[in-house]
């Protein structure tokens, strides 16, 4: 592999990812952690639903901003305020300070939906940004990087998440999040600016939106990889359990915590990274559909598991299966897409992102206060096989589809 056809702007970018996203993925294992002792499973799955509402009501907009303003600008203003999103959790989090739970968990649940309309920017910038910084050819390879970079930084963050709460406390552990995430933003001014294709248009905000949404809805490719991914994790979203199966099924403590949520980001690591030198050639829709069924089978196991080895490779298969489906989500969303559309597609795409992410976590919180936990997360497995059985049939050219 020649990694000098990605030039050295690629790899600014990818430790700006990096930073950015260990501190995220740090701040969310803290966050989840600290709601759920604060409170209960019930209240980490309001925690996704507070970041869920403001993402998908500020991607509806950012997609049209992203594509007619300097997308390196946008980056660098949605990671500085994500950084001063870390440096608040760790005042509140400061026992100093004497707050009562109640405020506590308004103030984190209020920061948390802050950090969904910082997201909503972020993620679409960062992702429209990579087809100005390399050739076409180079962007399978590059989006590889870019997933791989993605996982890295998740596993990372997830562990060094739980670790660092038994090791120097919940505040500054959020210190240190707000630490990466400012490494981060070095590297980010470091990228050339990348002027918009659409600065001069006249168009209204709706139009603009529904020309993003319509060119989506008509791309039945698009469409079935997008709507795939989104109700699969949805319903087999395990995250929102992991701190309760850590707790009181397992008996494990904050490490093992950090650890299991960081498992399924292991997995998805390692699928990846094969991708990375070994290609698929053929058949990728098929593939996909097989490997998201794989998922849910995972999930399935999850919930029966009663050990921890068990549990932690059930999500570790989960997460390899999930890294597949992500390198051909990526790739397919970013070869159909055309230049002056990206910002309004990759936003469309961090929608469905964010709900099958932070609404399948408030979905598992409420399934596990009605059917119980085990039951939920099995429930979600088995929903995430019914998705592909419905995919099979609803997408056929996706199905057959290569690249």
């Amino acid at each position: 592999m020649n990694n000098n056809a990605l030039p050295k702007e690629f790899w600014h970018f990818i430790s700006a990812r990096l930073f950015f996203v260990l501190g995220m993925r740090m701040i969310t294992t803290i966050v989840i952690y600290q709601v759920f002792h604060l409170a209960n499973t019930y209240m980490v799955g309001l925690v996704g639903l507070a970041e869920f509402v403001p993402a998908v009501l500020a991607a509806l907009y950012s997609g049209h901003y992203i594509d007619r303003h300097n997308k390196k600008n946008i980056l660098v203003w949605a990671y500085a305020f994500y950084f001063l999103c870390g440096i608040t959790l760790a005042i509140i989090s400061l026992t100093q300070l004497g707050l009562n739970v109640q405020s506590k968990v308004s103030i984190i649940l209020t920061v948390v939906f802050c950090t969904g309309i910082i997201r909503s920017f972020a993620g679409p910038s960062a992702n429209s940004m990579i087809p100005a910084i390399v050739p076409k050819i180079n962007l399978p390879k590059a989006i590889s990087y870019n997933s791989s970079t993605w996982l890295i930084s998740s596993i990372t963050g997830h562990a060094f998440g739980g670790l660092l709460i038994a090791g120097i406390g919940i505040s500054n552990d959020y210190i240190v999040t707000a630490v990466s995430i400012l490494i981060a933003i070095l590297f980010a001014l470091k990228l050339k600016p990348k002027p918009p294709s659409l600065a001069n248009t006249k168009e209204d905000v709706f139009t603009s939106i529904k020309q993003g949404f319509s060119y989506v809805y008509n791309n039945k490719n698009l469409l079935g990889v997008i709507s795939l991914d989104l109700f699969a994790v949805l319903f087999g979203g395990a995250v929102a359990f992991i701190p309760e199966v850590a707790e009181k099924i397992l008996r494990t403590g904050p490490i093992g915590y950090g650890f299991l949520n960081a498992a399924m980001d292991l997995g998805s690591l390692v699928s990846i990274l094969i991708l990375l030198w070994f290609p698929m050639k053929k058949k990728q829709g098929l593939k996909m559909m097989l490997s998201v069924a794989g998922f849910g089978i995972c999930i399935v196991a999850f919930g029966f598991a009663k050990v921890y080895w068990l549990s932690f490779l059930a999500l570790a298969i989960a997460g390899f299966f999930d890294g597949i489906s992500v390198v051909i989500r990526g790739t397919i969303t970013q070869l159909q897409t055309p230049d002056e559309l990206r910002g309004r597609v990759a936003s469309i795409n961090l929608i469905f992102i964010n709900s099958s992410n932070e609404l399948g976590q408030f979905e598992s919180g409420v399934t596990s206060k009605y059917m119980g936990t085990i039951p939920a997360i099995i429930f979600g497995g088995v929903m995430s096989i019914g998705v592909v059985v419905f995919s099979w049939f609803k997408f056929p050219s996706l199905r057959k589809m290569k690249y």
